[in-house]
């Protein structure tokens, strides 16, 4: 696979002096691009079809080196613009019911509440914020958030991976929503009678390669793939699914990579989220954080003109400051076009925190990340500032316990206050 990209990157170079080479390049190209479909194929063929092999054979065990680690910050690329989410259109759920962040466990450790018949541990990322989970031999990993999910619900994580990374079919990453029969054997996903699944691959120079396949109640199974550059090496792909009963929809940061209207049966009962590593290398470790289970897809517009008050978990911050991250682009999408359509209306928004750290420094925290919603949908969305006001509550107003990740991801919010 390496060496057929290093060709594709030659013959651009070289088609910007030679014009004729043009036809050239396309068969390459293309021909580069076959090849990952097809490695990816196979990847999902062996792992769904059951290919078994002996573990002495087929399973190299990982142990967790320096090398598998993402490099430091030293040389990544700027993040990407808040304006590259222009198109993106995915709100997150109203309430959150499944957090982690991997805070409440130890470095080391693998997570309590999760199931695995594998090997992972939490671990801190140079460069990186927060904790991830680092998965390091072969297995499924399934986050126990709750034993049925709901019918619309939105699921979100982010994904990084060593570098260099030692790309190919054997150590692509499934992740699948699930019925399975029997939630204490997870492996048996793959024979699940509804599920939707994705792959990941990381390329070497390519960004995430992805496909995903399908099983409902006609028994067929579907895939598509996509190659486009989703993200690049350095820098954390955020994924965010979104399920409403038959219809999924997937994102891989700002793209909508897939839309299918018949993904799952109309009477799936969904109960796991599941993730999948065949093969590990120890130059080809994946990290997950920052997963987000959240119930019910927002009536914003009902919200907050019928009852006065929207309150949302999608605008999210980096920690501890009053930058917007990205991703929050389609929830203020979202609040900026109710706005736009009723230019009367005036609205008060309130930033609230959880109850971790200093409290004066979280009501200070919050009044800032309030302003900071109010200049976004100003500068991005141009709502008048003048029918707009900010305040905040630090950690004064919970509406859930402050005792478990979930409940201190939902005291993270912003409201939307009608005037």
């Amino acid at each position: 696979m390496r060496s057929v990209m290093t060709i594709v990157c030659m013959i651009l170079f070289i088609s910007g002096y030679a014009f004729p080479q043009f036809d050239v390049l396309e068969k390459v190209k293309k021909k580069a691009e076959e090849k990952v479909k097809e490695e990816t194929d196979k990847a999902i063929d062996d792992a769904l079809e059951g290919d078994e092999k002996t573990e002495e054979d087929s399973v190299k065990k990982v142990e967790a080196t320096d090398e598998s680690k993402p490099s430091s910050t030293e040389n990544v690329s700027p993040g990407k613009e808040l304006k590259s989410y222009s198109k993106f259109d995915f709100v997150p759920g109203e309430k959150i019911i499944g957090f982690e962040d991997f805070m409440t466990g130890s470095i080391g450790d693998f997570p309590a509440g999760w199931n695995t018949n594998g090997s992972a541990e939490i671990v801190t990322v140079e460069g990186k914020p927060g904790r991830w989970l680092m998965i390091t031999k072969p297995g499924v990993f399934v986050p126990e958030f709750t034993d049925k999910l709901p019918a619309d619900f939105t699921f979100e994580f982010d994904l990084l991976h060593s570098i260099p990374f030692q790309s190919g079919n054997s150590v692509a990453l499934f992740f699948s929503l699930t019925q399975l029969s029997n939630t204490d054997q997870p492996q048996n996903w793959g024979v699940a009678n509804n599920r939707y699944s994705i792959t990941l691959l990381p390329g070497s120079t390519m960004g995430y390669s992805s496909s995903e396949r399908r099983k409902n109640s006609t028994g067929e199974a579907a895939i598509s793939n996509e190659t486009k550059q989703l993200t690049d090496q350095f820098n954390p792909a955020h994924v965010s699914i979104w399920r409403q009963k038959e219809r999924v929809r997937v994102y891989i940061n700002e793209e909508k990579v897939w839309d299918v209207p018949k993904a799952l049966s109309p009477d799936a009962e969904l109960n796991s989220l599941v993730f999948f590593l065949k093969y590990a290398e120890p130059t080809s470790v994946y990290y997950v954080g920052n997963l987000r289970l959240a119930v019910g897809a927002p009536d914003t517009r009902s919200k907050f003109l019928t009852e006065g008050k929207w309150v949302t978990h999608g605008i999210l911050f980096d920690v501890n400051s009053a930058d917007i991250k990205a991703e929050s682009y389609g929830t203020l999408k979202e609040i900026a076009n109710v706005l736009k359509e009723n230019a009367d209306v005036k609205v008060k928004i309130v930033g609230h925190t959880d109850s971790d750290g200093d409290e004066n420094k979280n009501l200070d925290l919050s009044k800032r990340r309030a302003e900071s919603v109010k200049d976004m949908l100003a500068k991005e969305f141009g709502i008048n500032e003048s029918r707009m006001e900010t305040d905040g509550m630090g950690e004064t107003k919970p509406v859930s316990k402050n005792d478990t990740p979930a409940g201190k991801a939902n005291n993270r919010r912003v409201e939307f206050i009608k005037k």
